[in-house]
């Protein structure tokens, strides 16, 4: 499978709406917006960070098709990666590659991460991608309505 990233297209913008409003995935990633079917909220955050330059944001593509995003983001020194991966695509390897290339154009470091703790499959593409454990914290997980116990990672030079 080739896996390439490139710049956020309008056309993705519906595509990304439909891969956050999918039960299953926001549960695994437990720190969503409160309402991911909210639509207005979901567009204005999206028109944020396609006019933010401080933002990095890229499509992820697997053979061309549409499959997530991946984004760097954040105050220069506490930066942070994010991604998503459309659920049909999980344990594919995907991920991992996609956020390899991200890390391959942003260079800076430190960069951070954060996931729930029992969200193995992100946690292991972090860990495959150089990441280390440097944290633990706890807190209100919209996607899952409860508390969440949260893994704190670091990329360093």
């Amino acid at each position: 499978m080739d896996i390439a990233l490139r710049p956020v297209h309008d056309s993705d913008l519906p595509v990304f709406f439909r891969q956050t409003n999918d039960p299953e995935s926001v549960r695994m990633a437990a720190f969503t917006p409160e309402d991911p079917a909210d639509r207005d909220r979901f567009e204005a955050k999206w028109a944020h960070i396609r006019s933010s330059p401080e933002i990095v944001a890229r499509t992820v593509l697997a053979d061309g098709d549409v499959v997530g995003s991946a984004s760097v983001y954040g105050e220069a020194g506490e930066r942070e990666v994010t991604y998503w991966i459309d659920r049909a695509y999980w344990g594919k390897g995907i991920a991992t590659a996609a956020l390899r290339l991200l890390l391959a154009e942003v260079t800076e470091r430190p960069l951070y991460a954060r996931v729930a703790a029992d969200n193995a499959g992100s946690l292991r593409v972090l860990r495959t991608c150089g990441f280390r454990v440097t944290g633990e914290a706890r807190g209100y997980a919209p996607g899952r309505g409860e508390e969440t116990d949260e893994l704190v990672l670091a990329l360093e030079g």
